[in-house]
């Protein structure tokens, strides 16, 4: 499997990091792309020709820094290098860092604020490192598979609700000074045969090619990167997958046509970390830079660097397209102020990546002597303990049983409660699909997890609650034994029984199956037999089957995601009541893996070099769209969520149309990052008054759903498509005015023949409710004069 740890491989033995102390100094406000890029230009203008493949080329300019990816120094210039590192949920591969809730959990709050709080935070910490560039957030894959290895790193299958998030995360990161990378460009959903790989007989098998429509790609896949352009994200990075033959790294018609052009994209596109697989193709095509380059031989193929000075001497790549190349990789750098008091690189990086890699004890621990790491993490475990309970979903509460009194007698069953037993970070990638058997999932798996300085374990924070008003805790964590219902060691039967479940996910290798692992389903049976108030809490990376929902002696249920290093306080602050379960499900939970619709492709077309072929021929009905589409019954639906307390929505449903609206958006307006102004203009705007009901305060997530004309739209359009939410905290018996603001983009389908956005003519239906299936008021209107 290709990984970005192969890479880190040739890194350690070039790269040098820097002792310097960390600058504190504040970041610097963003300037405009047009004063980013006359100082890049003004930059380029003095490179020589092998310095400007050396910005283009991870890993060309010597020495490096200690990063997963780098572009080196240039001294006589005062350029220091770029510094490059993952992921979404954190700092990889370091020590002295938080590991943050996941882009699922995030998701799963529906909360504008705390998803940009979350990035805000995630860049303090990537900065106080000396990243320049956080390989960050993911919207690809999306979650068409529910079995995708990858689906927890993102913000879910929806791309209003993801890009939404996207903006948010973009601008959080950004604000603090750090490039943001957006992720992985495009249709990257699923890990099965992702890259090419050599047959037995030297045969170079192709990638995996997601074969989508051209509106689907738009309305759908894409959509939440013009959110990120919109925002400002400095980079994209393309996927290691084909997109209709071709590689997304090398694929003109996405990294072109769509992202430089349509979307007037200025930053740059990097491919991800070995997802090059030519010279000239991919550079003409769009490619900005190759990750990570030729850091060493033994790391693997690099196709940038020598080859593409080889190919600008021979005039294949001009000058003036590897001028555009370094120009947009050093436009941001210059756009986000890292030219001045940035601080310099973590000097533990080095000896905490080659530990990870080696172990302790390594020939290459000269280079990197182990040294004291510098502590990031300032007071973040307060915002993802708060993260980690508005992610939360409770999807069944019989009879209020949620929150708890302090019931004096309380058991703590299942593998999923206690510290993991690998320790820090659980480091076998894309090699075992199930996870660790012992102990608690707070991140999935990859480049994408993190490596955990601090953990507050289930087990640890409820024993420390229960401790505090006098009760106590019986305690099984064998999986086996609780499925086996050998409770021989329990007595008596405790007053609440939480059985702490879970689910793995990682990068390199798809879900075998949507089921809880460890023998979850008995688990739940036999604990549920002796215990008449079995409360399940999942720690999962999204969508898993629940057989077992129905059960009458499971009096709750709370989906968790993947929390963060807080989870224990997380999970315990929900079940006593001091923070509410406030998240709704981003995702459908199906009855069965069959009812959710397409599965990961497992086998190649053909012997054929090229036969491994992904036909999306659903079109963009996934998740919720395609259970409207084809009148399926899911077990709990998009946008789902129980709450401490009720809530209600007014008859009163107000929907105000801007008059005289053309069909088409105005391009005279002109076009910025993000695509043409007019496309993001309000159009519409709904309004309607949401309740608390109920007798205590509580977080409410009203939710829109518009429905396009049917009759004047292409096939395949869905029955209904989210365009809006809101988080608002109620008192009880509150009421609020909630307003649902709705651009031209968000009433219009992309014309493939005219390759253009249309708003059709017809009848619209706009819905308002608490969920996707949960709607309480509809009105219809046309948007057109």
């Amino acid at each position: 499997m290709l990984t970005k740890m192969r890479g880190i491989l040739g890194a350690l033995t070039v790269f040098a990091a820097s002792e310097a102390a960390l600058v504190s100094t504040p970041p610097r406000v963003e300037t405009s792309w047009s004063d980013a890029l006359d100082k890049a230009s003004e930059f380029v203008s003095n490179l020589t020709l092998t310095e400007k493949i050396g910005i283009v080329s991870g890993g060309y300019l010597y020495p490096g820094l200690a990063c997963v990816g780098s572009i080196g120094p240039i001294p006589r210039l005062g350029f220091g290098g770029i510094c490059f590192s993952d992921g979404p949920a954190g700092v990889a591969r370091s020590d002295g860092v938080s590991v943050f809730p996941s882009g699922i959990t995030a998701a799963a709050t529906w909360d504008r604020e705390l998803i940009y709080r979350r990035a805000v935070a995630i860049g303090e910490e990537f900065r106080a490192k000396g990243v320049h560039v956080a390989l960050g957030p993911s919207t690809g894959p999306m979650g068409r598979h529910a079995r995708g290895g990858r689906n927890w790193e993102g913000f879910g299958p929806d791309p209003y609700l993801a890009g939404i998030s996207m903006n948010a995360s973009v601008s959080g990161i950004q604000s603090i000074g750090v490039q943001a990378c957006s992720k992985h460009l495009v249709a990257n959903e699923q890990e099965l045969h992702r890259t090419s790989t050599t047959a037995d007989d030297g045969t170079q098998i192709e990638a995996i090619s997601s074969n989508v429509d051209d509106r689907t790609l738009h309305e759908l896949y894409l959509w939440p990167f013009a959110d990120a352009v919109k925002a400002g994200t400095s980079t994209i990075m393309c996927a290691y997958n084909r997109v209709n033959g071709n590689y997304s790294c090398a694929n003109s018609d996405i990294l072109t046509t769509f992202l430089k052009e349509e979307l007037a994209f200025p930053g740059y596109v990097i491919s991800d970390w070995f997802a090059t697989h030519g010279t000239e193709n991919f550079a003409n095509a769009g490619l900005d830079i190759e990750m990570p380059g030729n850091v060493s031989a033994l790391a693997g193929a690099a196709y940038f660097g020598d080859q593409l000075l080889e190919a600008v001497n021979n005039g294949i790549v001009s000058e003036e397209r590897l001028d555009d190349m370094a120009k947009r990789v050093m436009s941001p750098y210059f756009r986000l102020g890292q030219d001045s008091s940035f601080p310099t690189v973590d000097p533990s990086t080095g000896p905490v990546f080659l530990t990870y890699q080696f172990g302790h004890g390594s020939p290459l621990s000269a280079y990197y002597p182990e040294v004291e790491s510098r502590d990031v993490r300032g007071e973040h475990a307060v915002l993802i303990r708060g993260i980690g309970a508005a992610g939360t979903v409770l999807l069944k509460n019989i009879n209020g049983t949620l929150p708890l009194a302090n019931s004096s007698n309380i058991g703590v069953f299942g593998n999923d409660a206690s510290y993991p037993t690998v320790g820090s970070v659980y480091l076998e990638i894309g090699e075992n699909s199930e996870g660790f058997e012992w102990g608690t999932y707070d991140i999935g798996g990859g480049s994408g997890t993190v490596r955990r300085t601090n953990l507050v374990t289930p087990l640890e924070a409820v024993q420390e609650k229960v401790k505090s008003f006098g009760g106590r805790v019986q305690i099984l964590l064998d999986n086996d034994k609780v499925a086996e219902g050998l409770f021989k060691t329990i007595y008596p039967v405790p007053e609440t029984c939480l059985l702490f479940l879970k689910a793995y996910a990682t990068e390199g290798v798809d879900r075998s199956s949507l089921d809880l692992e460890w023998s979850a389903t008995q688990a739940v049976e036999s604990t549920a037999a002796i215990c008449p108030n079995t409360i399940v809490i999942i720690h999962g990376p999204g969508v898993v089957l629940m057989p077992w929902a129905d059960n009458e002696n499971v009096t709750a249920i709370l989906v968790a995601h993947y929390p963060g290093e807080e989870t224990g306080n997380a999970i315990t602050d929900v079940l006593w009541g001091v923070a509410e379960p406030s998240g709704r499900l981003p995702y459908t939970i199906p009855k069965t893996l069959a009812d959710y619709g397409p599965d990961i492709v497992e086998s190649a077309e053909s012997n054929a070099p090229d036969g491994w072929q992904s036909i999306f021929d659903e079109g963009q009905l996934i998740d919720y769209r395609h259970f409207d589409a084809n009148d399926i019954e899911p077990l709990y639906e998009f946008g789902f969520g129980l709450s401490y307390t009720s809530f209600d929505m007014s008859d009163a449903l107000e929907v105000d149309v801007t008059a005289n609206l053309s069909a088409l958006a105005d391009e005279s307006r002109g076009i910025e990052p993000g695509g043409f102004i007019d496309l993001w203009t309000r159009v519409a705007r709904v309004t309607v008054e949401v309740s608390n009901t109920g007798s205590r305060t509580g977080k409410a997530v009203p939710q829109l759903y518009v429905a396009f004309p049917q009759d004047t739209t292409p096939e395949g359009t869905p029955v209904k498509v989210l365009r809006g939410f809101h988080k608002l905290s109620l008192d009880a018996g509150e009421p609020s005015v909630v307003q649902f603001e709705l651009r031209r983009r968000d009433v219009s389908f992309w014309d493939s023949s005219a390759r253009q956005w249309v708003i059709p003519g017809g009848i619209f239906t706009f819905m308002v409710g608490f969920s996707s299936r949960d709607l309480k008021n509809i009105f219809e209107t046309s948007i057109l004069a």
